[in-house]
């Protein structure tokens, strides 16, 4: 019997959607479980016509009677955690008892963001596009075996030796490299004591919780944060995140095994976008993808960043599904091409005059990609609102199932709009969640 569990992951470089898709599917799943990033991965979803942006927190805390659980893989803003908090309160959401934060997961600090945002904005280097919230340079001192854990935030004496030792250090790093000012190690631990007092109700052995769950026949599923082209091992290094984007992920993020992950879910749009710098081979260049940007409203849910916006690609919506084992896809955003005569759709690459689906493993490699496309035609009518995928106009079915047949993975959802209800469910997808439900 398969485990009742699933992966919800975005397949392209972020910003596909799956904070809806997720929301959608969550009422499910017994709980929620975020495994990577940080307060860098916007989730908005719309409910009746009010705005959620979820940054740490799983979707799952809309759900009543479904848990939400940060795991051991995210890294934590204690502050940030608390105002959003404090504002899924203010929306009137019940977040005592049902949402929960590993013990084991990294803390960012001050300091965290103060090297970032000197290093992004240092002469001569290289600009990765990150937000500058910390993120990177937390994952930095995890893998030194030099963070902080929330388990150590709520003992206070370890936080101000710890505080301490990284100002000490951190200071004159910043100082030296950057010509940056020093951080007060004294007001920082004031705040964070102060904050991991009001963080300890919700701290918890995340694991165990999950795996209690699984044991008593509970369901589920695994949110991803970014993309899998934003792996810090599979992705478009070194123009990535700092995590595990990708399926595996979840069992390192979450500390459940790999026996317990039943299926993975991949959530695309119908074209492409991504945020910051990096190779995009199917960038858009002309106002066609000013249109797409507009109708898609393609901005980040926590920047503000203008997204760059390409046509499909699925040699590397062919990977992406390989190295998730992904067996169903949950295409978003259809409505975005509503008006389109035709759809160009990247079926092939050309690197040095030699013709190859393969994704390259260096930037070089995919910055001189010349994409091969083939045009489908387009429907020319609303697709927005329709919840069923034989209403759908010819040509968007056709387009559908080109995406499908071309990538590997089986299309299980399509959505047609922003709120949780303008979605189409697939008969097979639909009968493989009430399996999870049972």
């Amino acid at each position: 019997m398969r485990a009742k569990t699933a992966v919800v992951l975005g397949a392209q470089w972020g910003d596909e959607g799956k904070g809806k898709i997720v929301d959608v599917l969550s009422e499910r799943f017994s709980a929620v479980a975020r495994y990577a990033g940080g307060h860098n991965a916007g989730h908005t979803v719309i409910i009746g016509g009010q705005r959620f942006v979820l940054q740490l927190i799983p979707c799952g805390v809309l759900r009543k009677g479904c848990k939400a659980i940060i795991g051991n893989g995210v890294v934590l803003d204690p502050l940030a955690f608390l105002h959003e908090v404090a504002r899924l309160r203010e929306l009137g959401v019940a977040v005592d008892g049902q949402l929960f934060v590993s013990n084991r997961a990294q803390v960012i600090l001050p300091y965290h963001r103060m090297i970032e945002l000197a290093a992004e904005s240092a002469p001569g280097r290289k600009k990765i596009g990150t937000t500058s919230r910390g993120i990177g340079p937390a994952y930095e001192d995890k893998m030194a075996r030099s963070g902080l854990r929330i388990v150590d935030l709520l003992h206070p004496a370890l936080l101000k030796t710890h505080i301490e030792a990284a100002c000490a250090e951190k200071n004159a790093i910043a100082r030296t490299l950057f010509g940056t000012d020093p951080l007060d190690p004294a007001k920082m631990y004031e705040e964070y004591a102060a904050a991991a007092e009001q963080v300890r109700p919700f701290v918890a052995d995340s694991g165990r919780l999950l795996n209690q769950i699984l044991a008593k026949g509970g369901s589920v599923m695994f949110e991803g944060a970014q993309g899998t082209m934003l792996d810090i091992d599979h992705g478009t290094y070194p123009f990535v995140t700092s995590s595990s984007a990708t399926a595996g992920g979840a069992c390192t993020g979450t500390g459940v095994g790999p026996t317990a992950i039943g299926t993975v879910v991949a959530v695309t749009k119908a074209y492409v976008t991504r945020v910051g710098e990096g190779p995009f081979p199917t960038e858009i260049h002309e106002p066609v993808g000013d249109l797409l940007r507009a109708r898609g409203n393609e901005y980040g849910a926590v920047t503000g960043r203008p997204r760059r916006c390409g046509w499909l690609d699925i040699p590397l919506l062919r990977y992406s599904n390989q190295i998730n084992g992904a067996e169903w896809l949950v295409v978003t955003k259809l409505d975005v091409l509503d008006e389109l005569d035709e759809i160009p759709v990247c079926i092939g690459y050309e690197i040095d005059g030699k013709v190859t689906d393969e994704i390259p493993a260096d930037v070089r490699g995919l910055g001189s990609v010349k994409p091969r496309y083939t045009t489908l035609k387009g429907w020319r009518q609303s697709t927005e609102g329709i919840t069923e995928f034989e209403k759908l106009p010819k040509a968007a079915q056709d387009y559908l199932h080109f995406q499908e047949r071309e990538s590997g993975a089986r299309i299980g959802m399509v959505s047609t709009g922003p709120e949780r209800d303008q979605i189409a469910v697939l008969p097979e997808f639909a009968k493989a969640l009430e399996s999870m439900h049972a």
